[in-house]
This record gives structure tokens, C-alpha cells and sequence, in this order.
């Protein structure tokens, strides 16, 4: 099947995106021997990568005809990535997601970087540094096992959890087909740019850019500067920077994940290699759907399909935004605590020691929501877990006897569960990195 869909791809493949539609979470619905649609299950939905692969002018035929199958099958439907010729060739309702730097090849590399002192500071850096820059051949058994040594260490200094969708990591999908660029420090590989074609633009897309942690700065900036050269001066795109507009919701949605990812750093990063343009990229969705409905159902497929697990480990993976939340919701608890009832304590004493205790608490969670310390955090976790300990010994033996309405049993529990969460978020958090940095 992936044989047919790449034959596809080499006739029909427009989208900067066309080529991941090979990689192995995708299903294809397709429309005759000339046309298919590739899309991923996210609940009840259907996410749809990019525009269908198809002749130009059966582009609003075929995703038309796709909505209907979709339909009949009680499931909806959310086109993701389009571009503005897919807007223009069914008309359907859209709302812009991000932009994609381009170079059309207008200008060449070398000239239109020849007074870029940045960039060539940046390169002089890490040939200072001994890095090399080289073509690669994934067939190669040694090349191969270091660039999959490689992935497995820029995974592990990610906030995020691993997605899915568009931004799996499948580096090794037809690999005839791709280009493998690698940075090299005394034989050991530091840096990976991975190209894919855009057949139908006579272009590449730079779908993967990774960089080892300890790799000297400008690593990166050698990758791509190599491969611009190596692959000559037709279409290029590094791809989607997600949220970058000038949208209300959009500057909202960067200042709120800010802690998780840096999309202002990934903008910025993009933008220093000057491209010739930024192309705004869409999710597209059927009459009748809201863009908020249709932007849920791609956040369920980016993660896999299990949207709150994956919130869960973000929140671990990156928990000063959460430390942020408890501190706050510590402030009325300790207000209540100071101002409640006798019976929910053995004595006077006691109730004003818990007041005392979350009062600290709270002003160590503002700290760390503020400037993470894995010290401090560490010391936070064992304060929290003799708290949940404390707690469930006084809940035990003074409360629950005492507990006459169900309302009583939430707040008891909610006093059970707030520590235990807490002790789990500071525990597992405590060595993370303070900084979100953008792929490459």
C-alpha cells in the first residue's frame, strides 16, 4: 500500500508536509487509482494530514467526497497543515494554526547570507570546535546506530512527551528517498538534519533537526547552512512554527505554554536564516464544526489519541506552571483552614501548625513556579509526603469518625489527594531543566 501512496506522492505531493503521510500511524481512504487521503484516528474523529494527495484541479473534489464517507461513518473531520491552495479549492471554513518560513530559491544561499555576520559567527563557532558537517547513508550500520543514539538523547532532555501525528519521529521511513546530513565532533555524531522531498515543488522540507545536548553552539546552524547548500537553491521549507501570528488567542495560547515549549524561540531560531517568506498554515474543518472542536480533535491525535495521560506527563515533565496553580489554590485553603470549624481539628494548636505549614508551602511553590531549584524542590517533596502522611493519620482517626455529609467526605479527600499529587509533581520534576528549547 505505502508503495502506491508513494507513487502518489511523486505525481500529486504539494504540501511541505506530503512526504510524512508514509509514516506508519497513518490510514489512507483512497478515490480511484489516482487520489488518496491520509489520516490519523483521534477518538471519534479523523485527522486528515495536509491536503489530499491528488491532481490539482480534483484537490475539492476528493476532500469533498472524504467528508462524505466521513460523515456516513459517524465521524468528523479536521483538515490540519493546509496551505492556502487547499482554502481555495473547497472554500471550507479555516483558521490560521501558524507559519512556515520558505526559500523559493529566487536568491541563492550563499548571497543571500554573504553579510549575515550572525550566522557566519555562529559557523565559525563550531569549526572552531571541530565540528564537520558530512552527507550520510543510513544503510551504513555505524552511522545508523549513532544517529538512533543521538535521538535517544535529544529525547531525553525534551519537556514535552513524545508525540505523535506530525512530529513522530520516524527518521528511517523510506530512507532512499530521503537526505541524512550529520554533525560530526571527533567521530561522534552531535547533529542530524533530516530532508524529504516536496515532489511537486522540486523542493525539501527539513523535517527533523536534532542536536546533542552537549554539542557545541552553532552546531545546528552548520546542519542547515550544509544542507541549503547541498541541496541546491530550489523550494525549501524548516516547516510549522505553531502559534506564530498576531491573533489574540495565539499570543495567549505562547505566554500560557511558555513553560512546556518556547514557540517564540522556535520562530526566532527559523527566522535567523532569513527566508524569502512565511506562509501561513491552516486547520481546515466541514460546515457545521467550530474551529475549537476541530483544534481538540488535533491536539487528541498529537497525543496519540490519550489527551489527558499526555497532559499528565507534560505537567511532570514540566511542573513550575503547575507549582504556580497549587500556590494559588493553597492561598483560600489556608484562608479556610484559619477561619473553619473546631471539629476538623483535635485541637486549636494543630489547626494553626497546618496554617503555619501551608503557608511556607505555598510561598515555596510561588518560588518555584517562579525559578525552578531541584534543591529546593527535593526538600518540597519530602515536606509534602510527610504531609499526605500527617494527614491521612489525623483524616483517619479524627475526621472520618466525625464526617456527617457528603461534603465532608470531598473535603477530606481532596486533603488526601492535594499532597499526594503535589509530592509526585515536585518528586519527579525535581532535576528537570528550567528552559523549554525548541526543536534543533
Amino acid at each position: 500500500m505505502r508503495a502506491h501512496i508513494l507513487e502518489l506522492l511523486k505525481r500529486h505531493g504539494w504540501n511541505a508536509t506530503s512526504f510524512q503521510i508514509l509514516e506508519p500511524e497513518f490510514r489512507y481512504w483512497l478515490d480511484g487509482d489516482d487520489a488518496c487521503v491520509a489520516y490519523v484516528e483521534a477518538g471519534r474523529a479523523w485527522v486528515v494530514a495536509g491536503s489530499p494527495i491528488a491532481p490539482e484541479e480534483r484537490i475539492g473534489e476528493v476532500a469533498a467526497r472524504f467528508v462524505e464517507h466521513a460523515r456516513r461513518s459517524r465521524r468528523r473531520v479536521a483538515f490540519f497543515a493546509v496551505e492556502q491552495r487547499f482554502l481555495r479549492a473547497i472554500g471550507l471554513p479555516a483558521v490560521a494554526v501558524g507559519q512556515q518560513p520558505v526559500w523559493n530559491g529566487a536568491t541563492s544561499w550563499s548571497e543571500r547570507h554573504r553579510g549575515h555576520r550572525s550566522l557566519r559567527e555562529q559557523l565559525r563557532r563550531a569549526r572552531a570546535k571541530g565540528v564537520v558537517v558530512e552527507r550520510a547513508d543510513p544503510r551504513d550500520a555505524a552511522t545508523r546506530a549513532g544517529i538512533q543514539q543521538l535521538i535517544e538523547r535529544w529525547l531525553s532532555t525534551r519537556k514535552m512527551p513524545a508525540m505523535a501525528f506530525l512530529v513522530a519521529l520516524h527518521p528511517f521511513v523510506f530512507p532512499d528517498q530521503r537526505r541524512y546530513f550529520v554533525a560530526r565532533q571527533r567521530d561522534a555524531i552531535v547533529g542530524l538534519l533530516v530532508a524529504v522531498p516536496v515532489y511537486r515543488r522540486d523542493g525539501w522540507f527539513f523535517e527533523d533537526i536534532l542536536r546533542d545536548p552537549r554539542a557545541p553552539n552553532g552546531t545546528t546552524e552548520a546542519l542547515v547552512d550544509f544542507a541549503m547548500r547541498e541541496l541546491g537553491d530550489g523550494f525549501a521549507t524548516l516547516g510549522l512554527v505553531p502559534l506564530a501570528g498576531d491573533a489574540n488567542w495565539m499570543r495567549w495560547m505562547r505566554r500560557a505554554s511558555s513553560h512546556f515549549y518556547s514557540f517564540d524561540g522556535l520562530r526566532a531560531f527559523k527566522a535567523k536564516f532569513r527566508p524569502d517568506a512565511w506562509d501561513p498554515i491552516y486547520l481546515a474543518y466541514p460546515e457545521g464544526r467550530t474551529a475549537v472542536g476541530a483544534l481538540y480533535d488535533v491536539l487528541v491525535a498529537f497525543a496519540q489519541g490519550r489527551l489527558v495521560p499526555f497532559a499528565f506527563r507534560a505537567m511532570l515533565r514540566s511542573p513550575q506552571p503547575v507549582a504556580a496553580a497549587l500556590a494559588a489554590l493553597l492561598v483560600p485553603w489556608i484562608a479556610t483552614l484559619a477561619m473553619t470549624n473546631e471539629r476538623w481539628f483535635p485541637s486549636r494548636r494543630i489547626r494553626w501548625m497546618w496554617v503555619s505549614f501551608d503557608t511556607v508551602l505555598a510561598a515555596v511553590l510561588f518560588t518555584l513556579a517562579k525559578e525552578w531549584r531541584p534543591q529546593l524542590a527535593r526538600a518540597a517533596a519530602v515536606a509534602t509526603a510527610a504531609d499526605a502522611v500527617l494527614t491521612t493519620v489525623q483524616a483517619a482517626r479524627w475526621n472520618v469518625p466525625r464526617a456527617k455529609r457528603w461534603t465532608d467526605g470531598v473535603i477530606i479527600a481532596a486533603s488526601l489527594l492535594a499532597p499526594v499529587f503535589a509530592t509526585v509533581l515536585l518528586w519527579r520534576g525535581r532535576n528537570v531543566c528550567t528552559v523549554s528549547q525548541p526543536r534543533g
